[in-house]
């Protein structure tokens, strides 16, 4: 028998819940440690419909990337996904700024994505390197990063750098930039601003701003690989969540 606390163990094994951030809320939100867990769902975000839909398949246990509860709350509606999970019993473990940095993790995830080589970590960052097998200008790989991730709307700084050795942070690690570029061609990230990436351009940066979701989504789905050949006897289902921020 599987066990909610089962699962949190092996997250916490490979993904420590003590590497999180100081401002991050990642480990075990809601439930009961001791439930037996024969459903459970993956998911980015922790949605109502998420929620609803953990529900209708009799799930035991969400399991996400960012967590359902972030920041205080000050009440719990009918309806919310808090809510809807503690009405049915269903608990919830949260795996966010560790497993962002785990060698398993959203990081490490989408570098095989983009099929990058010789993958290593930036000691102290939330960024990792890899190199790509041939040099790319930065309009075909970005329009490699585009096509590979599924983007729409893609943003990118221009340059004449042609580029090869590559710094992946997955999410909103734009903070990163300096020392990304310190040991790569271009840097990748899920969220930029315009007036950092404005920065970049005139620094001669050449940066990537690929979207949260894209840089995220299935990354951290392709975890649900190495839940399923540990737990053999729970269901691991994909809540198919679809990215709520339309772009063309």
């Amino acid at each position: 028998m599987t066990t909610v606390k089962n699962i949190y163990d092996y997250i916490n094994s490979i993904a420590p819940f003590d590497t999180q951030e100081e401002w991050d809320n990642a480990g075990f939100l809601i439930g009961d440690f001791r439930k037996e867990v024969k459903k459970a769902v993956l998911c980015l975000d922790v949605t109502k419909e998420v929620a609803r839909l953990a529900a209708d398949v009799n799930a035991d246990l969400i399991l996400s990337h960012h967590p359902i509860i972030f920041n205080g709350i000050k009440n719990v509606e009918k309806g919310s996904a808090v809510y809807t999970c503690i009405e049915n019993d269903i608990a919830v473990i949260s795996a966010h700024t560790n497993f962002d940095i785990a060698d398993c993790g959203i990081n490490f995830n989408l570098a095989e994505r983009l099929k990058l080589n010789d993958v290593r970590q930036i000691e102290g960052t939330f960024i990792i390197v890899g190199e790509l097998d041939n040099e790319m200008s930065i309009d075909d790989f970005a329009q490699y990063v585009s096509d590979t991730l599924n983007v729409s709307g893609i943003r990118y700084t221009d340059t004449e750098k042609p580029v090869k050795t590559v710094a992946l942070g997955g999410g909103a690690c734009e903070e990163y930039t300096e020392i990304a570029m310190q040991n790569a061609d271009c840097f990748v990230t899920g969220d930029m601003k315009y007036h950092r990436m404005l920065e970049c351009a005139e620094e001669g940066y050449a940066v990537i701003s690929a979207g949260h979701y894209e840089t995220e989504h299935d990354s951290f789905l392709m975890f649900m690989d190495n839940l399923k050949r540990i737990f053999i006897d729970v269901e691991f289902i994909d809540s198919n969540q679809k990215n709520p921020v339309l772009a063309v």
